[in-house]
């Protein structure tokens, strides 16, 4: 997968870049990525080292992050990403994804991924992709759920978070085949 820019008429997925730490800076103060995921953006050298990070799997191949714009409300919402990229297997997982405050359920997560699931499905040779959500954090279950995610396990206690406690990773997936069913009704009224 090469960078790309991904955009319909609600959302514009740009390629993350450096110079984007500014504009996700106040953002960042906005969510608890702590609560349950292994990423901590609340200070500006965590935000750093988390960008730098994405930048060096984005250097490996493995990642494609994104800073996300909503043109509803005309202003910069968070971060995204297509990450654990397995070109030999097929598989890329979607997540890191964090919106400030005022963008949550406000439907932008799913143009969000409706925008991700069409290129990974559409304009890639891959076959699945996987999210992996805290098993604790039904809100995003829900939404993954919601777009067609398919529960597919727990992985018990597999990741230690930033507050040392060992999180239980509920794993979905979204095969190639399932996109045509998905795309026709839960995401009918985006294309």
């Amino acid at each position: 997968m090469t960078t790309i820019l991904l955009e319909n008429e609600r959302v514009k997925l740009i390629p993350l870049m450096p110079e984007h730490f500014d504009i996700l800076l106040p953002l960042s103060t906005q969510v608890d990525l702590l609560k349950y995921g292994a990423s901590d953006v609340s200070t500006p050298e965590k935000l750093r080292g988390y960008m730098n990070d994405a930048f060096a799997k984005a250097e490996q191949g493995r990642a494609l992050p994104f800073l996300i714009y909503d043109k509803l409300q005309e202003s910069y919402a968070g971060s995204t990403r297509f990450g654990n990229i397995d070109t030999r297997h097929k598989v890329v997982h979607i997540g890191w994804t964090w919106l400030g405050e005022a963008f949550r359920g406000s439907g932008l997560n799913t143009h969000m991924k409706f925008l991700m699931l069409s290129h990974v499905f559409e304009q890639t040779d891959m076959e699945k992709v996987a999210f992996r959500i805290d098993e604790r954090n039904l809100r995003s279950r829900r939404a993954v759920e919601k777009i067609g995610g398919t529960l597919e396990g727990i992985l018990k206690k597999n990741l230690i978070i930033k507050d040392g406690f060992r999180r239980s990773s509920a794993c979905y997936g979204i095969l190639k085949e399932e996109w045509p069913q998905l795309k026709s009704t839960v995401f009918k009224e985006l294309h």
